[in-house]
């Protein structure tokens, strides 16, 4: 039976922060049960772009510092990195308060830019992976997911959070390979199998809700929760929030796969009791995923029905980073004319659903719109 911890913390207070991580980590056996002294560990925050705390974009400061000190202490050598959605990882740790708690720790910088072709002979779907060169640099990895929700897989948590581990632009290639959300969801559980952390940390101090994962609404859900199952840590996460898990595809997926738990009567919750945390309220989109297919009248038929990404006018500010992360060619979405100054706009023609660019857009100024004939049946 998996086990997940559920640990109430009410702030993001540095000592109230870690009184929770000790906690948590203990009622799993503490942490020198995840690693030994002299082991070479790599901490995994969810470092998406370098937005401010309160924003929570990125997992907080206080709980990456917090769980680096558990491990330090434990004897470890800890490094940290990701590979964020778009420019260097310690430009994008900067402004989240991660770089300069990394720095004061002396943790190493793990090198999340150098490619690396890995087989992976048990992938249900993806058995050949290029990993960031720092998943096989350590020894043991731990990850620290933000609870957030996420346009193209409805949520991300422990399992999405591995999706850091490939490098750079390379995430793209997933997205124009992979279209349909059931089909991405099972990369991603083949993906955090091949990079199997020991143990995950998930930030739900603050979640957040709505037009996720950048542009949506901080929530407090009071929580930290500790697993080394991340299907049943997921599915307690949405759990939290009032959804079935069964709706999200990474915990359906892994599920299905034998990745992991998510069904109540196979979790040993651990901790403080659920009910407390439950909040009916949180917006995600709890409809059933559509599969998507991009040829032909499947594609004329899926142009009406699934969620398409619209930009805001009155709140774009012409950044055109929306432009840069779109990954195909050519180009979804584009600017309107050729000196720039009006919005980008989409051809929905072509765009594949993968809604990279209202992932990214720093102005909350690309939404998900459900088309009016999905919203009649």
């Amino acid at each position: 039976m998996s086990k997940v911890a559920l640990v109430r913390c009410e702030s993001y207070d540095l000592e109230e922060v870690r009184k929770a991580v000790a906690r948590g980590i203990g009622l799993l056996g503490g942490a020198s049960r995840f690693a030994k002294k002299g082991q070479k560990l790599l901490l995994k925050p969810n470092l998406l772009v370098g937005d401010p705390p309160e924003k929570c974009v990125n997992t907080h400061p206080s709980v990456f510092r917090a769980v680096a000190e558990a491990f330090l202490h434990a004897g470890a050598v800890v490094s940290w990195g990701d590979s964020p959605a778009f420019g260097s990882m310690t430009a994008a740790a900067r402004k989240p308060g991660i770089l300069d708690v990394a720095r004061e720790l002396n943790l190493g910088e793990a090198d999340f830019t150098t490619p690396v072709e890995v087989l992976y002979d048990r992938g249900g779907q993806n058995r050949k992976f290029i990993v960031a060169k720092a998943v096989l640099d350590h020894d043991v990895i731990i990850s620290l997911p933000k609870m957030k929700t996420h346009g193209f897989e409805k949520f991300t948590g422990a399992v999405k959070n591995q999706f850091g581990c490939v490098p750079g632009v390379r995430k793209a290639e997933y997205h124009l390979k992979l279209q349909d959300p059931a089909d991405f969801a099972r990369m991603l559980v083949d993906l955090n199998g091949l990079v199997h952390p020991a143990l995950y940390v998930m930030d739900g101090v603050r979640a957040m809700e709505g037009n996720g994962p950048r542009g949506g609404r901080p929530r407090r859900m009071n929580a930290l929760l500790f697993s080394e199952d991340p299907i049943a840590l997921d599915a307690t996460a949405c759990r939290m929030i009032d959804i079935d898990p069964a709706l999200i595809p990474v915990i359906q997926y892994g599920g299905l796969a034998g990745a992991g738990s998510f069904k109540a009567d196979a979790i040993e919750l651990l901790g403080d009791d659920l009910s407390g945390f439950i909040q009916s309220g949180f917006d995600i989109d709890r409809a059933p995923l559509k599969p998507y297919r991009s040829r032909g009248i499947i594609r004329f038929i899926n142009n009406r029905l699934v969620p398409r990404p619209f930009i805001k006018k009155d709140a774009c500010i012409s950044c055109g980073l929306c432009v840069s992360m779109c990954p195909t060619d050519p180009k979804s979405v584009d600017w309107a004319n050729a000196d720039r100054s009006l919005p980008p706009v989409h051809n929905y023609r072509i765009c594949i659903r993968c809604y990279c660019c209202q992932e990214i857009c720093p102005e909350s100024a690309i939404g998900l719109e459900v088309p009016l004939l999905r919203r009649i049946f």
